[in-house]
């Protein structure tokens, strides 16, 4: 019997990071590599990204990685993957072309190149696992489902999907296909079920989509129109670019990511361009000479995301642009949960300089994602004994549930599994057989590996209630504190409103540590420092009910000083009178006599670089 299990390394549970690991005998099939935005309390991190331990310490059986588009959420991940581990990557054309640009930045990947662009019509032989593809409809072309076949069925993931009758040419998803996979086994689904929420509103075409991009345009006469659009969704795009021309607009890009994604769609021929690029697109020096009502400013930030670009444009904080009543903003995306609120208050803003602003996902249910319907649909075409509802949050993953049951999926038979779950088929069901820990990794400017629960922690109390510093000197040798305490705060309280508290604390301070070292027979600054932090900390929440990060800095006066020598004009004394000490080398000559003097008794010579790095690392301590 084939070994066959099957793994999340993210996407369930939570809105992107999509990776899963189908490992079958001794081979491992990486199924897209993700990342996700972070969520409100994930304070100043960037991006967020799979745990990929287990598949560095697997990484011989990897036999690659298989995309299926070329969103952040599907690809984000890649370049930190490959920096550890480096496998054969398969996508389509724009995928893969996709895929290139978001490793382009890594200096350790200039030279990877195990590229292979793949199509519905291509089918890779493993030996035990043919892997083969099917087109689904999103809002990016060239997007692809994957199948794996294997002895025991086939495995199937659809990638994001929806169904849309009136979609364009590389767009569209081949229903023949569907149907070729249906007439063979599939023992199990890994579906998208992002979109199966009802929400109450119907699910619009994109046909319905570019109609109401083109209505809004040609209502803005007159007005500058600043589109918010995720970069890599090329269908967007392309509508915009269609309404651009039929108003007699020039577009203009606002950042260098939507402008790499479009010449890459371009070049493949992905995007359509109805007049000549001189006639279409102008740059940011143009904002001054071109009437108002000619201008479309495309604006996307950071990894595709316009949101945070375009709250800094409300904020006045945009060096190109500055809004007024003569700007529409148009915001042409859905975002995720994590950043409704920041979506709301960057709305705020935006009226606040005067700008009118419209959102599509306000007045027109649009998803790249399937609906309840449309999972549903793909039940029917693939008839699988097993389904994975995967790509969404829990709540969502329980609409798909709900919708898969209502086409007679057994209960039993649908897997809500959680990041990291090993489920294994034992020849009748998926039996999970214990798990592997899938963690987070935080990604914050450059950094890896270095952000995780205890920084975020940090972050948070320092976010609410500050910090709270207090610095000493002390007389280790003498046991007793030579110095006033200073002290200072940050976000915590006003020193000069708050003069006593700071006076009691200090003088606490001064309490502890003498407490201290009076008591201990072993001197420890760890120990030391803790009994302050937890006395402040005790004393400061009484005072305020508020607990700031208290942070004690307990400096040692230098017991290792050399002695000052007076010089011959302080003593009274001539060059060469006794008690003179202008003979060093005789009497270095002299201790290195008397050490080997004290090794012949069979004494442990003494090291001075030992004693003067020693020194060193107490004062370092201390600090």
């Amino acid at each position: 019997m084939t070994n066959l299990n099957i793994i999340p390394f993210g996407g369930v549970r939570e809105n992107g990071k999509n990776m899963y690991a189908v490992e079958v005998n001794d081979e491992i099939f990486i199924l897209d590599a993700g990342l996700k935005y972070p969520e409100t309390e994930q304070l100043g991190i960037d991006v967020v990204i799979p745990d990929f331990e287990y598949l560095l310490k697997n990484q011989d059986r990897i036999a690659g990685i298989f995309l299926t588009h070329g969103h952040a959420d599907s690809i984000g991940a890649l370049p930190y993957l490959l920096q550890q581990l480096q496998v054969p990557i398969f996508g389509s054309e724009l995928t893969v072309a996709l895929a290139k640009l978001a490793i382009e930045g890594e200096d350790s990947l200039k030279h990877f190149d195990d590229f292979h662009a793949v199509n519905e019509n291509t089918e890779i032989d493993f030996g035990t696992v043919k892997v083969s593809f099917f087109n689904t409809t999103h809002t990016i072309p060239d997007a692809l489902g994957i199948v794996l076949g294997t002895d025991e069925g086939q495995v199937v993931y659809t990638g994001h999907f929806k169904f849309d009758q009136t979609a364009q040419a590389g767009y569209q998803t081949n229903f023949a296909r569907l149907a070729e996979i249906g007439s063979k086994p599939v023992l199990a689904l890994l579906a998208d079920t992002a979109g199966t929420e009802d929400i109450g509103k119907p699910m619009v075409s994109e046909k319905r989509i570019h109609e109401y991009v083109q209505e809004s345009f040609e209502n803005a006469k007159g007005k500058r129109i600043i589109v918010a659009v995720v970069a890599s969704n090329i269908q967007r795009v392309q509508q915009v670019i269609d309404a651009t021309v039929k108003t007699h607009r020039r577009l203009i890009f606002s950042g260098q990511d939507v402008e790499q994604i479009v010449t890459t769609a371009l070049d493949l021929g992905k995007l359509n361009l109805p007049a000549p690029k001189e006639e279409l697109f102008a740059t940011l020096a143009d904002l001054e000479t071109l009437p108002a009502g000619q201008i479309v400013v495309l604006e996307t930030g950071k990894m595709g995301e316009p949101v945070k670009n375009l709250h800094k444009m409300a904020k006045g904080e945009n060096p190109n642009i500055s809004l007024g009543n003569s700007d529409l903003v148009f915001i042409a995306t859905t975002p995720s949960f994590a950043v409704e609120s920041y979506v709301a208050q960057t709305r705020n803003l935006l009226f606040q300089q005067g700008a009118d602003v419209k959102q599509i996902s306000t007045d027109l249910r649009s998803s790249g994602h399937g609906s309840a319907e449309d999972l549903q649909m793909m039940i029917n075409f693939l008839k699988p004994e097993f389904l994975f509802p995967v790509s969404g949050e829990y709540r969502v993953m329980v609409t798909g549930k709900k919708a898969a049951e209502e086409v007679n999926i057994a209960s039993d038979k649908i897997i809500m599994a959680k990041r990291g779950d090993q489920y294994r088929y034992n020849g009748e069901t998926f039996a999970k057989e214990g798990g592997i820990t899938v963690g987070e990794t935080m990604i914050d400017g450059d950094s890896l590996n270095d952000i995780g629960n205890v920084v975020l922690r940090d972050r948070r109390i320092l976010s609410e209630d500050g910090v709270f510093v207090t610095v000493v000197t002390i007389d280790r040798k003498k046991r007793k504190v030579v110095s006033k305490p200073k002290m200072t705060s940050r976000g915590f309280v006003y020193v000069k409103a708050n003069r006593d508290l700071m006076k009691e604390a200090g003088k606490l301070t001064i309490d502890a540590i003498e407490d201290y070292l009076k008591d201990s027979k072993v001197f420890d600054w760890n120990e030391l420092k803790n009994g302050v932090r937890e006395t402040l900390s005790r004393f400061l929440f009484n005072e305020t009910r508020r607990r700031p990060m208290v942070m004690p800095v307990v400096m040692e006066v230098n017991q290792n000083r050399r002695p000052h020598h007076k010089g011959p004009e302080q003593t009274g004394k001539k060059p060469g009178e006794k008690g003179e000490s202008n003979k060093p080398q005789a009497k270095n000559q002299n201790n290195k006599k008397q050490n080997n003097k004290n090794q012949g008794k069979g004494q442990k010579k003494s090291n001075p670089n030992q004693a003067k790095k020693k020194a060193i690392a107490e004062s370092a301590t201390a600090k």
